[in-house]
């Protein structure tokens, strides 16, 4: 199951083209192993996450080394759709130096008192580095979405809050990730796509489970009342702001080991799509590191 360009293609929203959730299955067991036991489609995708995050761990030196380029992940998903289980085994292998995770919640009183979009800019990863955002400034256009009732706390310039409203905002979005996308940034935005029968089952297991049932809230209940227009939600965020420059990818959350396999394959192509090398080293400076060299060796023969 390498993540090639067809598979690649089958994953991404096309600009333009409606994101189309509802067609999109949310497991692929069966389309990428067939009847195979799962156990086996488990210990294939086991050695294709090991190969994705050894390359990934390359990657990261070499966009350390070139220093031109920095790389934002955006994760967003319903809940219980695994971004954080997706994080720690994707990027297992990657120098933590060089990697930091900003997880969105409410804002703080001075996020409120500057743009949706500022907090984000914030936590932007330098040159060389990659960012992982857990929850984005997408929020803004999908938990605010289907409550609006907190943009009181924006304290917004008056007018209506509309579907033009709505547009103005992916537009901004896009703006400024086309932005970011020219100053070196190169984003991959990936939906986890759950089904509504695995997240329950998901969430019962938090509450069967001694040592995962602090993940559980009731608050997790009450937003899953609201399942059919945060779909919504994501459906119209997706379309609109899928672009050349930072395409979405909807990837089916069902089984765990497959959509991590999947997240760790579309990071991966993306690195190697900057095709990036090592800075050369000028002709000045080899002589200087040959010099130094010399010197290593005759301390090392005085000895």
């Amino acid at each position: 199951m390498p993540v090639d360009a067809g598979l690649l293609s089958e994953l991404a929203v096309d600009p333009g083209s409606a994101a189309g959730l509802d067609g999109r299955s949310t497991s692929w067991r069966r389309k990428l192993f067939g009847e195979v036991e799962p156990a086996d489609a488990k210990r294939r995708c086991k050695g294709l996450l090991a190969e994705y995050t050894r390359e990934l761990s390359e990657a990261q030196e070499l966009l350390w080394a070139s220093d031109t380029y920095s790389l934002l992940i955006v994760l967003q998903a319903l809940d219980a759709a695994g971004k954080d289980g997706t994080i720690k085994h994707v990027m297992s292998g990657v120098n933590p130096q060089g990697c930091h995770v900003r997880s969105f919640k409410q804002p703080s009183a001075e996020e409120l008192d500057h743009d949706f979009l500022w907090r984000a800019a914030k936590a932007l990863p330098e040159r060389g580095q990659i960012g992982i955002f857990n929850r984005s400034y997408y929020e803004e256009v999908l938990v605010v979405r289907v409550h609006p009732e907190f943009l009181e706390s924006q304290r917004l310039p008056p007018g209506p809050i509309d579907e033009r409203f709505w547009q103005r905002r992916y537009e901004s979005i896009n703006d400024f990730e086309r932005h970011l996308d020219r100053s070196g940034t190169k984003l991959v935005k990936i939906f986890l796509h759950l089904s509504k029968e695995e997240q329950r089952e998901r969430l019962l297991a938090r509450l069967d489970e001694p040592d995962k049932e602090w993940k559980f809230s009731a608050s997790d209940v009450e937003e899953r009342a609201h399942w059919d227009e945060y779909v919504r939600a994501f459906e119209d965020a997706i379309t609109a702001t899928s672009t050349d420059w930072a395409p979405w990818y909807v990837v089916p959350a069902d089984q765990k080991y497959i959509s991590r396999t999947l997240v760790a394959g579309i990071i991966a192509h993306t690195v190697r799509a900057l095709d990036l090398e090592y800075p050369e080293v000028d002709p000045e400076d080899r002589a200087a590191n040959q010099a130094a060299r010399l010197q290593l060796q005759a301390e090392g023969e005085g000895d």
